[in-house]
């Protein structure tokens, strides 16, 4: 049974760029254009294996949708992954702090995100 991710960023190409990397690997993909709608589709029944989001969005920015799962029973222990274009050590502590699994710099490295993922997915 192949795996979901759940991709979130507000960029239409960066998503596209991601879901294709994703698809590509195997992956089942649900796309969000910002945290407000990740977590109507979390809450609407979509359960990912894991959560890809970027860090600066509209709406609900990724520290805070991360928190949000983290609220969830159902999400509490889902894997997130920041991918962001901030390297800063704040911004990781903050994303740590939240909750976040791991960080992947943008701009992104196809291999190197697959790597991460197979990392963090279990199984």
């Amino acid at each position: 049974m192949s795996k979901t991710i759940l991709v979130v960023d507000d960029s239409v190409s960066m998503r596209q760029m991601v879901t294709f990397t994703l698809k590509g690997a195997g992956f089942e993909v649900v796309e969000a254009g910002d945290g407000k709608e990740a977590v109507a589709k979390l809450n609407g029944g979509a359960k990912p294996n894991l959560v890809i989001t970027d860090l600066n969005m509209p709406n609900m920015d990724g520290i805070s949708l991360i928190k949000e799962i983290r609220g969830m029973a159902a999400h509490k222990f889902t894997p997130v992954l920041m991918l962001t274009t901030e390297s800063a050590d704040d911004k990781k502590k903050e994303g740590q702090s939240a909750g976040a699994t791991g960080w992947i710099v943008k701009p992104f490295n196809p291999d190197q995100m697959l790597q991460v993922i197979k990392k963090v997915l279990p199984g």
